[in-house]
């Protein structure tokens, strides 16, 4: 199967072929944007010029990057100029003179073009874990986002450095949760609530975070007797903070607190939403009372794309379809699916599949590629017709895995992805307490 990055490639020239020429224009709906076929480096240079921070094109273009938004510098002429067979040539070259100095990660929603120089393939959890197997690696190349290598340096090793390929590849839904956003909505429900626990000894508010958060964020948690969930167990985690405490605030992913809440039977009128710097989040004292989960308004760009009208023309198109969809999507897709879950549930359940399905799947689109082309004797597509990937994910491309790999050849680490001690010991306190509430 072709993968996207050539895909939209393909699209991109075929769309400027049909424009009369000296014209210019938007994607015709194939893709969601055609300066995807361009590589990340130039858009490092026009942040550069233009001095704030983004995303870059893809499913988080129109979402705004915070000033504090890391910054890549430009990538050197020799690896933005080199051929794709080249830059896997000293891929592969790099790696065999490193050994098993290094070990390199690749997420599942990696383009193609990185996954193959992958010693794992996972979920950002999985692949923390996964470094954990290479005790003799000095360095840890995790092609992911941000708060994914945060997290692998805060569980490894203080001699060991984890490097992050492109700097600028951020996460705008970690990014809707700053840490002094999520202190200044702590202090006002401290006020509204106390601190004071009730009779069965469960305190007014608990604080739980997602995977997809920053490093500080996971110290906030640490620091106050919360926990980090992932999208696999994030309903024994909302389990063992109700054990805790008398309501919840979840953060950054409405979508995933909200369809977990509900399948454990939390009413909607008690998951008020909290919307930073607006006076109670937008909401009321009493709501926030009555409430068992306070919802961070937060969302992921790529799983919101998803709809109940691409559901139901699913089924329309493939009788007897099987939908699933992430617990990011929409409540109303996830309603509208067979099954929801984690990436790693998803891969699951089309391994197990005996008989040829047709699979139509809720999540970003090199995995669902990936998948397609592994098991190909099922019908396996994106519920989301545009190839429209991770904005940030995408902003990792062999030049810059090359350029790290060459480095550390060379004794230079680059991009070393540190966090403050002060941060990293309350934020493993969190990441442990997940560990231990296993589903």
């Amino acid at each position: 199967m072709t993968s996207v990055a050539t895909s939209i490639s393909l699209i991109t020239r075929a769309e400027a072929e049909r424009r009369p020429a000296g014209t210019s224009g938007a994607s015709t709906g194939s893709t969601c944007g055609t300066d995807l076929a361009k590589g990340p480096w130039e858009f490092d240079a026009a942040e550069a010029l233009r001095g704030m921070p983004a995303y870059g094109p893809g499913a988080s273009v129109a979402d705004i990057a915070p000033a504090s938004t890391p910054r890549q510098g430009q990538l050197p002429k020799e690896y933005r100029d080199a051929p794709e067979a080249e830059l896997h040539e000293r891929i592969r070259a790099a790696k065999s003179t490193l050994g098993d100095r290094v070990v390199v990660l690749g997420h599942f929603y990696q383009r193609d073009e990185v996954v193959e120089h992958a010693d794992f393939v996972g979920d950002s959890f999985q692949l923390a874990n996964a470094a954990l197997t290479r005790p003799d690696a000095e360095a840890i190349v995790f092609c992911g986002v941000h708060f994914m290598a945060e997290t692998a340096d805060i569980l490894s090793r203080d001699d060991q450095a984890v490097i992050l390929p492109n700097l600028a590849a951020g996460c705008s839904m970690a990014d809707m949760a700053d840490i002094d956003s999520v202190e200044a909505c702590w202090a006002q429900l401290e006020e509204l609530f106390g601190t004071e626990p009730d009779e069965d000894g469960r305190v007014p508010v608990i604080p739980v975070t997602y995977m997809n958060s920053s490093a500080a964020l996971k110290g906030f948690c640490g620091e106050r007797g919360g926990i980090v969930c992932t999208s696999s167990n994030a309903a024994t985690v909302l389990e063992w903070a109700f054990e805790r405490a008398q309501r919840v605030l979840f953060f950054p992913d409405q979508h995933l607190g909200r369809n977990t809440a509900k399948a454990m039977g939390v009413p909607l009128t008690q998951m008020p939403m909290w919307s930073p710097r607006k006076p109670w989040g937008g909401t009321d004292p009493q709501t926030l009372t009555d409430a068992r989960v306070i919802l961070w308004h937060g969302f992921c760009s790529v799983h919101k794309r998803f709809t109940v009208a691409q559901v139901e023309k699913a089924r329309a198109e493939y009788p007897g379809v099987r939908v699933i969809v992430h617990p990011e999507c929409p409540m109303e897709v996830v309603d509208a699916a067979d099954e929801y879950g984690s990436t790693d549930y998803i891969r699951k359940a089309i391994a197990a599949a005996a008989e040829p399905t047709a699979f139509a799947i809720g999540t970003e689109i090199n995995l669902v590629n990936r998948l397609a082309a592994e098991y190909p004797q099922h019908t396996i597509f994106c519920l989301d017709p545009v190839i429209c990937p991770c904005s940030t994910m995408y902003r990792i491309h062999p030049g810059y895995l090359a350029w790290v790999l060459e480095g550390l050849v060379e004794g230079e680490v680059r991009n070393r992805i540190e966090v403050p001690a002060e941060v990293a010991g309350t934020a493993r306190v969190a990441l442990e307490r997940m560990l231990a509430a296993r589903p």
